[in-house]
């Protein structure tokens, strides 16, 4: 009995992890034009000492979707999505997949956790999800903010994911593909835990006080609380772990290097930079991605209660 009890565990894991890597996927499929556009607007200004007299290329979400489109072809807007669903695969597999076994670990049992341990959870899911998709999450941002060198002479400075991998660890060594490694662990156990914890009490609440059951729109909203959350919560260290990955070796000298390079010459407003199009992203990945998870952990619960049923003799 106990080993059976042990197998299942397993086997709830295992859909866990794959279903949100699989529900990362559908989300950043429908979602990118957004997260370029945000990656766009984030790095305009950057490197200027003054914006005074310079033209601004980008204005608003969809004024620079349209540039984009107008400029580069709507093929542009999903520069990067090779790497972007490389680390939806191992990135969301990670922090959204392993969560629920992570609180159970701290705290015994998932449903005793209380708020301490569920950010604890969070932050550690989102601290070890990075270790595994650094390097994706280094390339797709390269790729998306490509239109920089396009409107140099030097021309394309990736052809591809596989040529845009070998390309870093040529120039730039292993490290490369870890650059920006410290930002983007803090900011994505910072969005792990206000998005993960938002998504888990606001369910909990919904749930308990008996004001929706559990379907999709108790999915839909707590979904939308988290993305909201995530945003004001997450936006400053995005843009830092976005200018520094995507900038040229000796640019700054490390991650509080950038970011008060960036306080300096273009002021704190500069850390909200691309703000809107994250928002947008956010909330839109957070529902598309939510409302996937739970449907594909259903589906894939039901397949195997059903080939259990078919295992059993008659």
């Amino acid at each position: 009995m106990a080993r059976m009890k042990r197998k299942m565990k397993i086997f709830r894991t295992a859909v866990r992890v794959f279903a949100a890597g699989s529900a990362g996927c559908v989300a950043d499929l429908v979602t990118f034009p957004l997260d370029t556009a945000k990656v766009r607007l984030q790095i305009q200004g950057e490197g200027r000492t003054s914006l005074e007299g310079q033209t601004v290329k980008y204005r608003g979400v969809f004024g620079t979707i349209v540039t984009i489109v107008r400029t580069e072809g709507p093929r542009s807007l999903y520069n990067g999505l090779v790497a972007g669903l490389q680390r939806q695969m191992t990135f969301a597999s990670v922090r959204i997949g392993l969560y629920d076994s992570m609180k159970q670990l701290y705290a015994g049992s998932a449903d005793n956790a209380g708020l301490g341990t569920r950010l604890l959870a969070g932050c550690t899911t989102g601290a070890m999800a990075v270790a595994f998709a650094q390097p994706t999450d280094v390339v797709k941002v390269r790729f998306q903010a490509q239109v920089r060198l396009l409107e140099s002479a030097t021309g394309k400075r990736y052809s591809s994911t596989t040529q845009a991998y070998r390309t870093i660890v040529r120039d730039e060594g292993l490290r490369g593909l870890w650059k920006g490694a410290l930002p983007n662990i803090i900011r994505n156990a910072t969005v792990n835990c206000s998005e993960l914890v938002t998504y888990d009490v606001i369910k909990e609440l919904l749930l308990k006080n008996h004001l929706m059951t559990d379907n999709m729109p108790c999915h839909f909203i707590a979904a939308f609380s988290a993305g909201l959350c995530t945003t004001v919560v997450a936006s400053p260290v995005d843009v830092v772990k976005t200018r520094y990955m995507n900038s040229v070796p000796g640019q700054y000298g490390g991650a509080l290097n950038c970011a008060a390079t960036m306080l300096i010459k273009e002021g704190p407003t500069a850390f909200y930079k691309g703000f809107m199009p994250s928002f947008l992203r956010l909330l839109s990945w957070n529902i598309v991605m939510f409302v996937s998870y739970e449907q594909f952990k259903r589906g894939f619960l039901r397949l195997q209660q059903s080939w259990s049923s078919l295992q059993k003799p008659i």
